[in-house]
């Protein structure tokens, strides 16, 4: 199963070599992220450069989305990259809902000559690249966190982790095979220093 463009976009934080890594940590950054990630944007994967002042707002607009990834996970843990630096839910949920509505959507019906009628949602105002970018990862995070999978997230535990996840099954505790490897090393490591 494909991650989910919610998914994606809070894991443009990761855990690297003990260190959280940050993919949108410059314009250069966030330009390489869009263009991967094109074609779920709305956005011309060769055209696109990020600029200071949308990489801010995007950067934002992440924390916020992962601010209500961490209320969707809760009782459990958040994820320790940025749980300390995360904004208030209140805050982080109206900096979702804003971006979402800063390009309203229309439905307009499509049909072909020789085949059904379909509908497809377009936005029905002129908006600039940057807020119908903006608008399209909030929407992201409000179709995930309102649907079915938000039952099965979760933050991974291992240590150094930073990962939001999809629990896959019922035994499944981390995002990895790897990071599971890391916890239960961590945890065998404890084990024998609590006995010395």
């Amino acid at each position: 199963m494909s991650d989910s463009l919610a998914l994606r976009f809070t894991r443009t934080i990761r855990a690297r070599n003990g260190e959280v890594a940050d993919a949108l940590a410059d314009t250069a950054g966030l330009t390489a992220w869009v263009r991967q990630n094109a074609a779920d944007l709305g956005v011309d994967a060769g055209g696109f450069t990020a600029s200071d002042s949308l990489r801010d707002e995007v950067v934002l607009l992440r924390q916020a989305v992962r601010a209500l990834f961490a209320r969707a996970v809760a009782p459990g843990e958040p994820s320790s990259a940025d749980a300390a630096r995360l904004p208030a839910f209140t805050e982080a949920l109206a900096a979702v809902n804003a971006a979402a509505m800063a390009v309203p959507l229309a439905p307009q019906l499509d049909w072909p000559a020789c085949s059904e009628p379909t509908v497809r949602v377009t936005p029905s105002a002129q908006v600039s690249e940057q807020v119908r970018l903006r608008a399209t990862l909030a929407r992201a995070a409000i179709e995930f966190l309102a649907g079915p999978e938000r039952e099965r997230l979760r933050a991974c535990p291992a240590p150094r982790c930073v990962i939001y996840f999809i629990k896959e099954h019922t035994r499944q505790e981390w995002c990895s095979v790897t990071c599971g490897n890391r916890a239960r090393a961590a945890r065998h490591y404890q084990r024998h220093r609590d006995h010395l």
